[in-house]
């Protein structure tokens, strides 16, 4: 089993930044597949960003530009840094993983950016 924990949603005005982190408590380097995505209100949850062992990174459309995910072997750990955020950016962020062929999820963390 893989537990992943979230930090670094908050509040911001739109224009601004935020990164989110996302900790695994196994070694990242054994986890193929990473990424993010968010539930914004009165949506599903959808897409926003993968990126794989290899480093290959894929967007959604709606944050390509603006958003860069990564995974960092040396503290274990995957980012979303996203710039330029938009009021509807507003929602919550999971980090998700596959290993050994299983999905898991985060808990979630608010985003919320103010116009």
């Amino acid at each position: 089993q893989v537990q992943l924990v979230e930090s670094g949603g908050g509040l911001v005005q739109a224009g601004g930044s935020l990164r989110l982190s996302c900790a695994p408590s196994r070694d990242i380097a054994v986890i193929r597949g990473m990424g993010w995505y968010r539930q914004t209100p009165g949506n599903s949850r959808e897409w926003v960003a993968s990126v794989v062992s290899g480093g290959a990174t894929n967007y959604a459309d709606s944050v390509k530009g603006r958003f860069t995910i990564r995974r960092d072997n040396a503290d274990n750990n995957m980012y979303l840094q996203m710039n330029s955020l938009k009021p509807e950016d507003t929602g919550v962020y999971y980090c998700t993983v596959v290993y050994r062929n299983r999905d898991y999820w985060g808990q979630g963390t608010q985003v919320t950016v103010s116009s």
